[in-house]
């Protein structure tokens, strides 16, 4: 298999970032269909365009910021592995990021590091919501599926444009904290990142659907909606979140297929970069 370029280790135990993939989609709904391709597709253009060979050795296009982290890829699991395989990293503090696939893994993985974690803070990264509640254990209901497991007055939602009015009304009754693109339009980034800042606890994961980014910059997604945030801005927020400290992370729902030029797959591997290069870092 092969790996992301960020990787640096085959020795897990040295590792302090693990990196997997989990290539499965069906929890799903979405019309558009091939995220269960977008561990290996994002591997595949992460050494094609953010690695360089010059005299036979091999260079990466790092962040400009941050230093290098020990980073081990793992390689792909199953969605039945997610709970033995979470239960390894984090009994070793290793931070998990992984690769899926549709958005519902995210909450078998939360549901997994709350046995070490307990209740974890959640930056949740998308255009939806994913707060139905009608209807459970699948890509719209994974707020639903989480809430014993997670701490929803230290937790966030960023990018949201197109909620249905049930999980309006799920918002509002469980007083979720929401920040829109139109409030970052208004507020400005940095106010943004400081209200995001204040109101997180101290075991943050931060769940990133790439649909929250418009479809200008991240075309291939499984449900693409306009008037999303623009890359620079979502990658200054996970700098300003991973410096802070997180316990894991996941980057969900690139659909290759109906990518153009695999752009969506190499922001992808960007915003892994940005996120290691940044974390930890003051």
């Amino acid at each position: 298999m092969e790996k992301i370029c960020w990787a640096n280790t085959d020795n897990f135990d040295e590792s302090e970032f693990v990196i997997l993939g989990i290539p499965d989609e069906s929890q799903s709904h979405a019309l558009r269909k091939g995220t269960e391709e977008a561990p290996s597709k994002i591997r595949q253009i992460s050494n094609l365009r953010d690695s360089y060979v010059r005299n036979g050795e091999i260079s990466l296009g790092r962040p400009f910021q941050g230093n290098e982290k020990k980073v081990h890829d793992i390689g792909n699991i199953g969605r039945t592995d997610i709970e033995n395989m979470y239960d390894k990293i984090s009994d070793s503090s290793k931070i998990p990021i992984s690769i899926g696939g549709d958005h519902s893994i995210t909450s078998q993985i939360i549901n997994s590091m709350a046995n070490t974690y307990e209740k974890i803070s959640l930056v949740y990264f998308d255009a939806h919501p994913d707060f139905v509640s009608s209807a459970t254990n699948y890509y719209g209901s994974v707020i639903t599926d989480v809430l014993s497991r997670i701490e929803i007055e230290s937790s966030i939602q960023i990018g949201i444009r197109t909620p249905e009015q049930e999980e309006l009304d799920n918002i509002k009754k469980y007083n979720l904290q929401v920040i829109t693109p139109f409030d970052i339009a208004e507020q400005g980034i940095a106010k943004v990142a400081n209200t995001i800042l204040d109101k997180l606890g101290d075991k943050v994961y931060v769940s990133f659907d790439m649909d929250c980014i418009d479809p200008a910059y991240a075309p291939g997604v499984s449900v693409p909606v306009p008037m999303g945030l623009n890359s620079n801005d979502a990658i200054y927020l996970l700098q300003k979140i991973a410096k802070r400290g997180i316990i894991g992370m996941d980057i969900m729902e690139v659909c290759p297929s109906f990518d153009i030029k695999d752009r969506t797959s190499h922001l992808a591997s960007r915003i892994i970069s940005e996120v290691l290069y940044s974390s930890g870092e003051t």
